[in-house]
């Protein structure tokens, strides 16, 4: 039998402070809710992975979509502290962190490959943005045959609803979608 892994994606300075290139309005909301999460995940020593979205300064591993919003105000550029998970969720020795350029964790990174060496069956997911990096990951994780659990409330969007739209929309795919507080009765029925 296998695990579960606790995918915490784009919690990031440059998304979630105020103020900053890519601020998230529903970003700060979902904190407590992840730190809940991990939490239960550190407890029964699963593995944690922190999914960055990390570019380089000039621009050249941005998506099509995202190049001219770049060119005005870069985002998340490497080595910088924009590109650093936010302090309440800093990673911990043992904590996996994966850099992507993408929004689905699984492109061009070698999750997938991690995943399977850890020997991970399911995959619970929280962060920002439900619309893009999330369902990204989320419809990519079905491909690659993870049964995905989405915690709602640790997972936010620009607003409730578009958060609202994609939930509902990943639920009808099959997706199974939680709150934080199920976190401990869904792991103990793995």
């Amino acid at each position: 039998m296998g695990k579960a892994a606790l995918l915490i994606i784009d919690m990031q300075n440059d998304f979630v402070l105020e103020g900053k290139p890519g601020n998230v309005a529903g970003a700060r909301a979902v904190i407590p809710k992840i730190l809940a999460v991990r939490e239960e995940f550190r407890h029964r020593s699963l593995p944690v992975i922190h999914i960055l979205r990390v570019h380089r300064a000039d621009g050249s591993d941005v998506e099509i979509i995202r190049q001219d919003r770049f060119r005005l105000q870069p985002f998340a550029v490497a080595g910088t502290p924009g590109a650093a998970v936010i302090d309440e969720l800093a990673p911990r020795e043992g904590e996996y962190v994966l850099t992507k350029t993408r929004m689905s964790a699984f492109i061009g990174t070698e999750l997938d490959l991690m995943l399977r060496t850890l020997g991970v069956s399911t995959l619970f997911i929280c962060g920002i943005q439900t619309p893009n990096c999330i369902r990204t990951t989320v419809f990519d994780g079905i491909a690659y045959n993870y049964p995905v659990v989405l915690v709602d409330d640790a997972t936010g969007a620009a607003s409730e609803e578009v958060h609202r739209a994609n939930v509902r929309d990943m639920q009808n795919i099959g997706v199974r979608i939680i709150m934080a507080a199920d976190t401990a009765p869904v792991l103990d029925s793995i």
